[in-house]
Order: structure tokens, then C-alpha cells, then sequence
């Protein structure tokens, strides 16, 4: 008899424990653990202490062993340089047993750092998984970012090695990675031992002696390794996700409890079966992608896809479709973003006639809150249910989602639906009380937090506390603000820092500001994010000059969006900035970035009763209407 979504959840609720261990189950070990839960020095949990694991193993070399050598394990799929190549299980084993071997020969050992900064080719892949085979522990970087938010994260990792590639693709572009790789190095206090850059034959990078050496020259020389057993409370990698001080923050992965949950959550949320084809079309440097494209698919034995591509203009609107044609995909997993474009360019659907869609069957979106209007026209354009839901870098996996592989509960659009077993979700008002349902609040994980979540920022216990634990003592605070309907279902209506979701990309608004800080002609400045009807969500600065700059101010707004790209890179989309006369503040000094917000939304507000001069606020609108805002539905 099939389980129902109230029964799971219940069974979790009533013996989280043995609900893991059960889950533990479907994971080859070394060694078992001495218990599921380690709760010995709250709020420091670990999952799975005493056990022995390898992730590389229970992702490639075990389907190897047991009958699926010759299945497809990755399809790369890049349209962008009219690609198509395809690994198998026994295949990808070799590449990655090779490279681990190359990582040893450059002097890699067992919990080193290894920075990985890659477009999205299988040796993105393939660097992870030889990293996790040898116990290294990598940092995958996005590589839109620009070279100083890259030296961050060196200082921060201080890593043994560097993995690059001589360039990335865009649509009409070729993106020069290493001249970045180099500046972020100079910039950086710490400094790699050596750098392993792939060539591709759309640009060809030029090598620093004695410090970089070629992917096809280390792979030439290097003899395949074994998988070596880390305890499964060991770091698999750290992934920098950004920080209300500008600062980025490292997340740490555990091995063991991250096999666990992804491995659970295959099966149970997405309802997808070994030997199916699964795609998570997002980046490997982003969570989404090292959950969904390169870890999650495999530990189950299904065939992923690692796609170099858009939604649009690769060539066309019907890019997704054409994927999932090709590859016959039954479930897919993406950002509201991409179907927004999708929607933008293709309202009536013509390009999906062309296409034989009828295997497939789900479509999951995550990174952003999915708005109704889009969830629904992707749902009547393509005949399948249409699935929201939430999580966070922090998470590494659904905290809230309608269970395909459990029961496919009623479609609520707007929300991102119940909580998975491993999340007991509370929303408290400003004193850690629990509000009634219908009632906004902050959202929160009472501790323990599930197998797979974060069990700290990486060498920053502290601040780890200080970031997610002392807001609410006794649970994560996620930042995010919203309500429970009497369904039990999850609503996200807002943030609670100055954390914005561009296209799914979450991005600080307070680095922003640092930015435009900088400029000599700014004496003050202010970053939000407004509702943007593709990308979810988009940075818009207000800056107030010094006294006595008398240039145009059209010059310093160019100089300022250029600037803020160089530093945090095109990836933040800051495209719009104005000059005001003042910002709106409280009495103790705190702008009103909330109020701001709401007016650029076309959302009422109530007037702050500590503001410092109402005034000001009539001085805002004025400008934000100059800019087009609020905007009207197209």
C-alpha cells in the first residue's frame, strides 16, 4: 500500500531518527555509524557520527558494480558550441578516477581545498567528483563572478589548487576566464600552488610558468585512483553564498548526511526512478547544481544533464523543449526565471508544437518565489503539473514541496507547498512567539536541522550562530518572512535581510552598496530589490551626492552600474540607480530600505512612526515614478 504525504511526515515526526537510519539504508558504507544523531553540544549537530563513507563511490562506482556500466550517467548538452557528449557510468568512473589521480600528482591530499571555477562542461563534473573520490574538499565558484568576489573566497578557502578553463560561452560571447583567474590570484593574500586550466578551442589562455598546467597534460600523465573513505561527518565541499555584511559565507556540507537526504529526496519529492533521465537546467557554482545536476542523480542511478545553454535565444524559445525531446526527459527542475523568458519571447506557445513532449510528466521550479500567472501558463502550455517549491543554499534540498514520488498533493499556485519530513517549520513573530495561521511571520527550523543542511559556515562557528541561530535560539532563522494556510501549506511572501533573489541568483544588496560607496562622488547610498516581472527580482540603487559635485548626473549613473558590475559582476543584473536628494531614515539613523521597497512595488505602507522626515518619502516616490516605478503589468 502506498504511503500518503500525512503518513511520512508522521512517521519522521514521531522517530526522526529511525526515519533516517532507515533512509541511511540505500547509502553503501564503510562503516556504520555509533549513532544517527549526535546532539551531544546543541546547536552543533552532526548526522551519522562513527561512519565511514566515500560520495564519489555511492555516485559512480557502485552503478558500476551492480549493472549499470553501460547506462548513460551525464549527457552534455551545449547548444552553444553545437555539443552533444555523452558519458556512461563505467566512462565518467574512468575520467574521474583519472583526474583524482591527476589531483594527487599536483599534491592533493585528503581534506585540501580545491577552488573549482568552470563554465558548465563535464569536467565541472568530473572535477567535483575527483575532489569528493580523494577526500579533497571543493568550492565551486559561479564563473560570472568577477575577480575581486573570486579572491574572497581564495582568502577564505586558501585553497591548494585552482581549477579553471581558458573561457566561458554566452550567446554571442566568448567569456575570457583566466585574465579574472590571474587578477583574483594577484589580488588574493593566499595563494594556490598551482592552477589546472582546461583549454577549449573557442579561446585558448595564455599559462604563468611554474604555477598553471594544462587539463590534457596532467590527464596525459595521471594513473586512476581509488575512492578513500571519509568520516561521514568530513566536509564534501563549501559553497560561499552571500552575507548581510558583503561578506561571503561558506557553507559547509557534510558527506554522510548529504548522501542521505539527496539520495531520500530522488525518489520521494521529485518521483523519479534509476535509469531515468532527470535535469536541473541551473549552474554547477549555484546549490541547485550541485544538488540536481551533479550529486542527487547519480547517487540514484539516473542519467543527468549538464546543459550550456538559456531558455531563449539558444537559438530560440523552444531550447527547454528541444532538451527534453532529445533526451527524452520526464522531469525537469529550473528557476521561474527561465519560464518567464520563455513566456516573454513565446506567450502562445508556438515553439513547443514542434516538439513530442508526451513523456514528460513534472516540472519543479525553485531559486525564487514562482508566481502565479507563470505557473500557471507553464502548466496549461505543457499539460503536467507544475511544482513549487523552497529551499536554500543553506539547505542543500526541498524544505517545503508537494511530494510527487509520495502523493501529488492539490496545486496551490503562489505557495511553495508542505513541509518534507526533516523540517519542523514554525513562523514566529518578533518575540519567538508562533503566530496563527494567515498571520506573516519569520519562518524557522527547530533545531536539529535535517541531514544535509549546513552544520556550520566553514572555519565560522560564530558567526554561524550569529547569522542563522541567535535570532530565535532553538531554530534556524531562514531569513525568509510568510505564513501557513490552515492547509499547512507554506506561503513566502518576503525576505527579512537585504539578501535578494535575481533569477534565482541570491545577491547582497549590502556589497552593492559597498560598491557605489566607493564612488567619489557618493556620499550615501541605498540598494533594494524591486519585483521584476523576468528575473523575480532586481537590484535598484539611490545614491545621495556630496555637497558641491555639480556633473551631469546621467554620467556618475553610468559610472556607478559599471562599476558595481566590475565588483560583483554582471551576475547581479544592477542596471538602475538615481540620484536623490536624501534618504529616508529613522530617528536612531536606519534607512527605511522596506518602505522604499514597497513604493517601487506599488505595495501600500503604513508611514514609519519613527521616521526622522515624512517628507522624504514623497521625495522618494517622485523619483522611483521618474525611473517607470511602480510598474505596470505588461
Amino acid at each position: 500500500m502506498t504511503s500518503s504525504y500525512d503518513e511520512v511526515y508522521a512517521s519522521w515526526k514521531a522517530d526522526p531518527q529511525a526515519f533516517w537510519a532507515k533512509a541511511a539504508e540505500e547509502i553503501d558504507w564503510y562503516k556504520k555509524w555509533d549513532a544517527v544523531l549526535d546532539d551531544s553540544n546543541p546547536p552543533f549537530y552532526r548526522w551519522f557520527p562513527g561512519a565511514e563513507v566515500n560520495t564519489c563511490y555511492n555516485a559512480i562506482d557502485r552503478h558500476v558494480e551492480r549493472g549499470r556500466a553501460d547506462q548513460l550517467a551525464v549527457i552534455y548538452d551545449s547548444p552553444v558550441t553545437n555539443t552533444v557528449r555523452k558519458y556512461t557510468y563505467r566512462e565518467l568512473r574512468d575520467e574521474v578516477a583519472r583526474f583524482a589521480g591527476a589531483l594527487v600528482n599536483q599534491g592533493v591530499t585528503k581534506g585540501d581545498r580545491v577552488i573549482i571555477y568552470m563554465p558548465m562542461v563535464p569536467e565541472a563534473l568530473i572535477s567535483m567528483m575527483a575532489c569528493a573520490r580523494i577526500g579533497a574538499i571543493h568550492s565551486v565558484v559561479f564563473g560570472g563572478f568577477a575577480a575581486n568576489e573570486l579572491a574572497t573566497r581564495i582568502d577564505d578557502a586558501k585553497p591548494k589548487l585552482i581549477i579553471s578553463a581558458s573561457c566561458g560561452i554566452e550567446v554571442n560571447r566568448v567569456i575570457p576566464y583566466k585574465p579574472l583567474l590571474d587578477e583574483s590570484i594577484e589580488i588574493a593574500s593566499e595563494k594556490p600552488e598551482k592552477c589546472i586550466i582546461l583549454q577549449r578551442p573557442q579561446l585558448e589562455a595564455s599559462m604563468i610558468e611554474g604555477r598553471d598546467v594544462d587539463w590534457a597534460d596532467v590527464m596525459a600523465d595521471a594513473e586512476p585512483v581509488d575512492c578513500v573513505p571519509v568520516a561521514a561527518t568530513d566536509p564534501l565541499y563549501i559553497l560561499y553564498t552571500s552575507g548581510t555584511t558583503g561578506i561571503p559565507k561558506g557553507v559547509v556540507r557534510d558527506n554522510g548526511g548529504h548522501l542521505v537526504a539527496l539520495k531520500w529526496t530522488m525518489k520521494n519529492i521529485y518521483g523519479v526512478e534509476p535509469g531515468e533521465v532527470y535535469w536541473a537546467a541551473s549552474d554547477v557554482g549555484w546549490v541547485v547544481g550541485h544538488s540536481y545536476i551533479i550529486y542527487a542523480p547519480l547517487f540514484h542511478g539516473c542519467t543527468t544533464v549538464l546543459y550550456e545553454g538559456k531558455p531563449v535565444g539558444t537559438p530560440d524559445p523552444g531550447a527547454f523543449w528541444r532538451v527534453i525531446a532529445d533526451h527524452k526527459i520526464p522531469v525537469m527542475f529550473t528557476a521561474p526565471t527561465a519560464f518567464r523568458a520563455i513566456k516573454r519571447e513565446d506567450p502562445k506557445g508556438e515553439y513547443l508544437k514542434k516538439y513530442d513532449l508526451s513523456h514528460f510528466r513534472t516540472l519543479f521550479l525553485a531559486g525564487e518565489r514562482s508566481d502565479p500567472d507563470t505557473l500557471n501558463w507553464a502548466g496549461n502550455m505543457l499539460g503536467v503539473p507544475v511544482i513549487d517549491h523552497w529551499w536554500q543554499t543553506e539547505t542543500a534540498w526541498a524544505i517545503t514541496a508537494n511530494p510527487a514520488g509520495i502523493e501529488l498533493l492539490p496545486i496551490k499556485p503562489g505557495s511553495a507547498s508542505v513541509p518534507m519530513p526533516g523540517y519542523d517549520l514554525r513562523v514566529l513573530d518578533d518575540e519567538g512567539n508562533e503566530v496563527e495561521n494567515g498571520v506573516i511571520g519569520s519562518i524557522v527550523i527547530k533545531l536539529p536541522m535535517a541531514p544535509g543542511n549546513l552544520p556550520t559556515l566553514w572555519q565560522k562557528d560564530d558567526r554561524f550562530v550569529e547569522s542563522y541561530l541567535s535570532a530565535f535560539p532553538g531554530h534556524y532563522a531562514t531569513a525568509d518572512a510568510g505564513y501557513k494556510d490552515d492547509d499547512g501549506y507554506l506561503w513566502i511572501m518576503a525576505r527579512t535581510d537585504d539578501i535578494i533573489n535575481v533569477a534565482g541568483h541570491r545577491l547582497s544588496t549590502g556589497a552593492m552598496e559597498g560598491a557605489l560607496s566607493e564612488h567619489p562622488d557618493v556620499a550615501e547610498c541605498a540598494v533594494i530589490g524591486v519585483a521584476d516581472e523576468l528575473k523575480g527580482e532586481v537590484p535598484l540603487g539611490m545614491v545621495v551626492l556630496k555637497a558641491g559635485v555639480d556633473r551631469a548626473h546621467s554620467d556618475i549613473v553610468k559610472e556607478l552600474i559599471n562599476h558595481v558590475r566590475e565588483k560583483i559582476g554582471p551576475v547581479a543584473s544592477f542596471k538602475t540607480a538615481t540620484v536623490v536628494k536624501r534618504l529616508p531614515k529613522t530617528r536612531s539613523g536606519k534607512t527605511l530600505r522596506g518602505t522604499m521597497k514597497r513604493i517601487a512595488d506599488g505595495i501600500p505602507y503604513n508611514m514609519p512612526p519613527t521616521i526622522d522626515d515624512p517628507v522624504i518619502l514623497d521625495e522618494i516616490t517622485e523619483s522611483l515614478a521618474e525611473l517607470g516605478y511602480p510598474k505596470q503589468p505588461a
